[in-house]
């Protein structure tokens, strides 16, 4: 697939088939996230690749963020979501962004853009092989639950979360904001 192809055709994805994600497919993933570009070349950040247990236990606490969330949602809708947050979708896997924690406020800005660009060549990764993702930060609502469930230390700050697997259904794409950029642009000379 093309590199711009990849870019527009990446979808944050909530329906998963049950299919495993090769070992492979899911270490290459992880190569091109390794190969983003960070603050100081600190490459900091850290993976974490989640199915199982431990997934259903993510799942069981998203769940929890999900049912106070959509407390005034219509009952179809809330529970579609619930359900959605309780199996991260049916993906098979569950990979967690990890970087330093800081006390310092421009290390951890660093820290978490760093981590961020790791997320970002992770989906588009996933995307360029076929497979779904959803970046999320709804489930760092509970991050005690997930530093517990996942056993991150306080040296280590959560990123994000994304679902990876193959896509049961692919949205369409979303209409862009200011897709001409009139007004997100400025030229300054």
């Amino acid at each position: 697939m093309d590199f711009f192809q990849v870019i527009y055709q990446r979808r944050a994805v909530r329906k998963y088939k049950p299919d495993p994600v090769s070992r492979e497919d899911i270490l290459k993933i992880l190569d091109a996230a390794n190969y983003a570009p960070s603050g100081k070349n600190r490459q900091q950040w850290e993976f974490i690749v989640v199915s199982g247990e431990k997934k259903r236990a993510l799942g069981d606490s998203y769940a929890i963020i999900a049912d106070a969330y959509t407390a005034k949602w219509e009952q179809q809708e809330r529970e579609a979501f619930i359900d959605y947050a309780r199996s991260y979708g049916g993906a098979p896997v569950v990979v967690v962004v990890l970087t330093d924690a800081s006390n310092n406020d421009w290390t951890r800005k660093m820290n978490l853009e760093s981590a961020s660009a790791a997320m970002e060549n992770l989906v588009l990764a996933a995307r360029a092989l076929n497979l779904g993702t959803c970046w999320m930060t709804g489930p760092l609502q509970d991050e005690a639950a997930l530093r517990r469930i996942l056993g991150v230390p306080e040296n280590k700050e959560i990123v994000a979360l994304t679902p990876l697997g193959y896509t049961e259904e692919f949205p369409a794409a979303r209409p862009r904001l200011d897709p001409e950029l009139k007004e997100k642009v400025r030229w300054l000379e």
